[in-house]
């Protein structure tokens, strides 16, 4: 058992003073006291927030940033930055793998985050032969969690195809490649595995509609279910203008269109980038309960495009911040750059905030708190009873008024933490 006093905290009804979390031997909060006073707690001089979960990551592509940034003889987009990305994942094996991913976690850790969702889609050998254990990578991720002291939920992906229409696979991805029967092995390995350990979730995904059919979707959707109900599912979807068109032209219809006609997305789910959704679209998402995994520093660099996120907000939609290719780790500049990129395309001030909440980084830091958390299927996100004591200390604030903290946080700070906790544990 631990205790902790800290002289102001944001609770989820908003500040207070004085605030004891005691916290269980699992790390997890099992009071929450205001006002209080206490010898024996661990005195916390400064304010407590919680600390934020990232839904989207490619550890592996850490290692990768900065070695595509200059012009090609052709027209440079996302997919002449895929082709180069698919070179590097040549030679990569499971220790080089295992190294890079602990130091991202480690530099995530610092940042402010306390949960990972790990996409992760290298399941072979670099040249494309299976390991004996099928999960053998999403073990090594799950053990680069744990030496840095972060939690993870491990999403495998389910890749079996190239483009629309099942087209078959390019040799760049033959690293990523299962049929349907070979995925759910791995999941259910992965499920079995860490059933019973309190910083590891299993979820699953699908790589995009390009990387797998309908059918497969609906196959394994149903065997997941069988499984856990309630497993996290997440998806790549319209990123990239190219694959609007491509997608048209298979289906005649949208990408987030053809997913919501044809597939249950509910709370469980989580739509990766969903960049390029007109306004109806976007509307069903957000009725839907699925939450919209949005990375806007990664999704800059590959120059995919704003979310449409007034339209999103006005409809109550769920979303959360991810750091998917790392070309730089920092929980507010992604919260930052959400509200900067509308307004530069619209010419306005303050976009992201809500009838009830006018103060955009207050809205910003719970919308991304609650959505992180529901995308990864964890207990985490805020300072309640029965949720993990994950937080983090923030700097040089003493003169700063609860009402602005959070706005001076994002829009005017880098770097403002003292101390992260996780679990209850100093990181």
């Amino acid at each position: 058992m631990q205790k902790f006093l800290a002289k102001r905290a944001l609770l989820p009804d908003g500040w207070a003073n004085n605030v004891m979390l005691t916290v269980d031997d699992t790390g997890f909060i099992q009071s929450v006291d205001t006002n209080a006073h206490g010898d024996a707690a661990q005195k916390i001089d400064g304010s407590i927030i919680p600390s934020m979960p990232n839904l989207h990551s490619h550890a592996f592509q850490r290692a990768f940033a900065g070695k595509s940034e200059y012009a090609s003889a052709t027209q440079d987009s996302f997919w002449t930055w895929r082709k180069l990305m698919y070179s590097f994942l040549e030679t990569l094996d499971a220790e080089e793998l295992e190294d890079i991913a602990t130091k991202l976690y480690i530099e995530m850790r610092q940042a402010g985050f306390n949960h990972v969702g790990e996409f992760h889609y290298i399941h072979h050998r670099p040249d494309g032969q299976p390991y004996d254990d099928p999960a053998h990578l999403s073990h090594v991720m799950i053990r680069a969690a744990k030496k840095a002291g972060i939690g993870i939920t491990i999403l495998p992906v389910l890749y079996a195809y190239s483009g629309f229409g099942a087209q078959p696979p390019e040799d760049g991805q033959k690293r990523f490649i299962n049929n349907a029967e070979q995925y759910l092995n791995i999941i259910s390995t992965l499920h079995d595995s860490y059933s019973n350990d309190a910083m590891v979730y299993v979820g699953a995904a699908f790589h995009s509609l390009r990387a797998v059919s309908g059918e497969m979707i609906k196959e394994v959707s149903a065997a997941l279910n069988q499984i856990n109900p309630n497993m996290p599912i997440h998806i790549h979807i319209a990123e990239q203008q190219k694959e609007v068109d491509d997608c048209l032209a298979w289906s005649g219809k949208r990408p987030v269109e053809w997913l919501m006609d044809n597939i249950n997305v509910n709370s469980n789910w989580c739509l990766v980038h969903a960049t390029h959704m007109n306004d109806t679209e976007t509307k069903a998402v957000a009725k839907s309960g699925a939450v919209a995994g949005l990375c806007p520093i990664t999704e800059a660099n590959l120059g995919d495009g704003l979310f449409n996120i007034e339209t999103y907000i006005e409809h109550d939609g769920a979303w959360g911040i991810g750091s998917d290719s790392h070309i730089a780790i920092n929980m507010l500049e992604e919260l930052r750059l959400i509200e900067y990129g509308q307004r530069l395309l619209r010419q306005q001030r303050a976009i992201c905030r809500s009838s009830t909440q006018p103060h955009v980084g207050d809205y910003l830091y719970h919308s991304a708190l609650r959505g992180g958390a529901q995308a990864l299927g964890i207990k985490a996100g805020r300072l309640d009873t029965g949720y993990r004591a994950d937080f983090l200390v923030l700097g040089d604030d003493k003169h700063i008024e609860d009402s602005i903290l959070l706005d001076s946080l994002i829009f005017a700070g880098n770097v403002n933490i003292n101390a992260h906790y996780i679990c209850g544990q100093k990181t």
